[in-house]
């Protein structure tokens, strides 16, 4: 009988253990990434542009009584409304730059993925698709159209639009994945 090889790690494998995490910057040109992203981004401007162009500036139509109108807003200022009242010098300027960071920031945290991390893949995808779509409208008018007014009442949600769902639903997919689906991983030494 033939004793298996010895696979503990020796000397300077004890001391630079290899990367098993993302095959870098290839990992963002992925097919499926990029048509989802591309998707995101193409369902986000055919519905702000249907929008734009059938409902005039701060009009509503009623989609479910009490619960979700599409009123056509404007936004100048980030997510959920901050800074859309504020008076910055080069306010426009300052959040396609903070987009364009993001979009960044995404790209590189994308390129750290394993192949296996199908969630936070996922939710990269759709941030990306949706800051894409948001980035668009920054850089061509200068404010995000949001539309999508949920509200009870007399309490109204944040509008928002395809862009800000897929950006929502992406960040929580990846969180989902970095608090539980990794504490149950291996660990190496």
């Amino acid at each position: 009988m033939s004793e298996a090889p010895d696979t503990t790690p020796h000397g300077d494998a004890l001391l630079h253990p290899p990367l098993d995490r993302g095959i870098g910057w290839r990992a963002l040109l992925r097919p499926r990434l990029l048509i989802t992203a591309a998707l995101i981004v193409l369902v986000d401007q055919a519905t702000k542009a249907m929008v734009g162009a059938s409902l005039p500036l701060y009009e509503s139509v009623t989609i479910v009584p009490g619960l979700l109108d599409f009123t056509h807003v404007r936004n100048t200022g980030a997510a959920f409304g901050l800074l859309n009242s504020a008076d910055l010098p080069m306010k426009w300027a300052i959040m396609v730059g903070l987009a364009l960071v993001a979009i960044v920031a995404i790209g590189a945290y994308g390129a750290t993925l394993r192949p296996d991390e199908k969630i936070a893949r996922a939710g990269l995808a759709l941030v990306l698709g949706g800051a894409i779509g948001n980035l668009i409208d920054r850089a061509r008018l200068g404010y995000v159209l949001d539309f999508v007014d949920v509200y009870s009442g007399n309490w109204h949600f944040w509008a928002f639009n395809v862009a800000d769902a897929a950006i929502t639903i992406g960040a929580i997919l990846v969180i989902f994945d970095l608090l539980g689906l990794r504490r149950h991983a291996p660990h190496t030494v």
